[in-house]
């Protein structure tokens, strides 16, 4: 959380002039005051009967010290009762400003600890308690997010062994009998190879998923981006998740102008949307159609893709978070590590573009937007 508002340290500054000018007044005040009773002569006649009742000295000798050593020094004596007057004003006002350094160092305590305690700053300091207590509330959500995004890899990692245990089962399993039984019919000894083939091609797609967990970075990537044939890329694509689209009854249709080119590294465009269109496959309903659609928007090129079934609204804005799956029941069949759509989104932001999904009943588009050529 951001905050761009400039601090308004008007009350304090109010009252910072307040005590200066106080200051100030009462220096003038002091000096005129010390003027006046020394040139008055009733006060040079206290300070006589003063002396001459307490010290019982002479009229000519009490008159003699107060000639010689305040009227003759009455300049001095003003100049040191104002500044005695002026230290002890300035170490008041020296005192309010270590009060609010105080304040200002308990605040940041408070913040380091984050014992819960309230952040409490006197009213001038308004908008430096405020600025703290965003702070702290930016502080509060970033560890909650990495909280969130540890327990998630966590889980990830830990259904992630779980799914690799499965197929690795199957798979010795059936080598087993392989192996326990070599006169087997031919017939079952294909379909236990076949089985345990399957299974071990499942193996890999996690095994390669985890290396993706471990060595997930995109940000320190580069890409080399050139002209791409969308249609071309669009059609590969589709061909490649064929065995995909068939096991479930889908297929694909495309509807793109076989002259459309998008600007970008067309290895990592390619992966992008390859995930976006896996994932269309994985989570849309059996017996549908996927629709890959592209047109040209003044320099962009928006590239959809809709299948059959809806996302539920308030998990649209977290189907890009890394480690999410829609599912609440994993399927060790179809259920990756949740990183696909993640990386789609870090490739697609590298090339400057936008990923966005919206779903209504019945159906749900995801929306690409990448720029049309390098000019």
């Amino acid at each position: 959380m951001k905050n761009n508002q400039n601090p308004n340290y008007t009350l304090f500054k109010r009252k910072i002039y307040l005590n200066i000018a106080l200051i100030a007044v009462i220096a003038v005040v002091t000096v005129f005051f010390l003027r006046y009773i020394a040139s008055s002569n009733n006060m040079g006649d206290i300070i006589v009967s003063v002396l001459r009742k307490y010290f019982y000295v002479s009229y000519d000798s009490a008159h003699l010290f107060y000639w010689n050593s305040i009227r003759q020094n009455l300049e001095y004596i003003t100049i040191a009762t104002v500044a005695v007057f002026f230290i002890i004003l300035s170490s008041s006002l020296l005192s309010q400003f270590t009060k609010y350094f105080h304040e200002i160092s308990n605040g940041l305590d408070t913040l380091v600890e984050d014992k819960g305690n309230e952040i409490k700053l006197s009213p001038e300091m308004a908008s430096m308690e405020n600025k703290l207590k965003t702070i702290r509330h930016t502080l509060i959500e970033r560890e909650q997010e990495a909280r969130l995004a540890d327990q998630r890899k966590n889980d990830v990692v830990t259904y992630l062994a779980h799914d690799i245990k499965t197929p690795l089962t199957s798979v010795i399993g059936y080598l087993s009998l392989l192996d326990e039984a070599p006169d087997m019919p031919l017939e079952q000894k294909k379909k236990y190879i076949h089985i345990g083939l399957e299974k071990a091609y499942r193996l890999e797609s996690l095994i390669n998923e985890f290396f993706e967990i471990t060595q997930y970075n995109l940000q320190t990537i580069t890409v080399e981006k050139k002209d791409i044939d969308l249609y071309y890329m669009l059609v590969q694509m589709a061909d490649e998740v064929y065995p995909q689209l068939a096991a479930h009854g889908k297929k694909a249709e495309i509807h793109v102008a076989e002259d459309l080119t998008v600007y970008g590294d067309p290895d990592k465009l390619a992966r992008a949307l390859n995930n976006i269109l896996k994932n269309a496959i994985v989570y849309g309903e059996d017996n549908s159609v996927v629709y890959i659609t592209a047109n040209k928007k003044d320099s962009h090129v928006i590239i959809e893709f809709r299948n059959a079934g809806s996302i539920p609204k308030d998990k649209l804005l977290t189907i890009f978070d890394k480690f999410y799956r829609l599912g609440e029941a994993r399927s060790s069949d179809t259920g990756g590590a949740g990183l696909g759509l993640a990386i789609a989104k870090e490739i697609i932001d590298l090339h400057g573009g936008d990923i966005s999904a919206e779903s209504e009943t019945g159906y749900t588009v995801f929306k690409v937007e990448l720029p049309s050529s390098g000019l």
